[in-house]
């Protein structure tokens, strides 16, 4: 039996994964910018038959745009996410830009879809009624509210990272080690 499974308890292995977990963190921080750019996507990706049918439905003026431009950008904002962060290197200001813009302009296709939903449905003649069998409407209004959401928190993210980066950095990950203890050597096979 290894020694990890028999000297601590699973408190002591739930104590280690989260130093691991800071230290990866400290590391890293705009893994956490990057988390949330991800939940964006996937929120808008995973309901994606809502809003295709509710572009359907409504045919507003480029809200196929709209839709189209918004799972673009979201794709291509991972790609320069990556390339602005790139590993052991400084921030890409280029790239940082770009995903600003793109950032932006996710905001701005999401607004303008939004305001395509609510103009149908509240216009004054010939609205478009949500029941039972349009109920993707509401869901769609739903998830690109949720979107922007997303979108915006990731700026903001963005934003604060240096502030929230260096308070990260500061968080004690060292292990102690009491005195007395012995620490044995690290078997070359495992």
């Amino acid at each position: 039996m290894s020694n990890k499974t028999t000297s601590g308890g699973i408190g002591a292995r739930i104590k280690e994964s989260i130093r691991k977990s800071l230290v990866s963190l400290k590391r890293s921080p705009q893994n956490i910018p990057l988390v949330a750019l991800a939940a964006a996507f996937l929120v808008y990706s995973l309901n994606l038959s809502s809003i295709a049918n509710t572009t359907a439905r409504i045919n507003g003026a480029n809200m196929g745009q709209c839709e189209f431009a918004a799972m673009l950008f979201s794709i291509l904002a991972f790609v320069v996410f990556l390339r602005a962060f790139p590993r052991r290197k400084p921030v890409s200001k280029l790239m940082l830009g770009l995903l600003s813009g793109m950032l932006a302009i996710l905001v701005g296709v999401d607004a303008v879809y939004l305001t395509r939903i609510v103009s149908a449905v509240t216009r004054a003649e010939n609205p478009i009624i949500i029941d039972q069998s349009s109920l993707y409407i509401s869901t769609a209004r739903t998830v690109v509210t949720i979107h922007i959401i997303c979108i915006c928190l990731t700026a903001v993210l963005l934003i604060l990272l240096p502030f929230y980066a260096n308070l990260i950095r500061k968080i004690n990950t060292s292990i102690d080690l009491e005195e007395g203890s012995n620490m044995t050597a690290l078997d070359a096979v495992e």
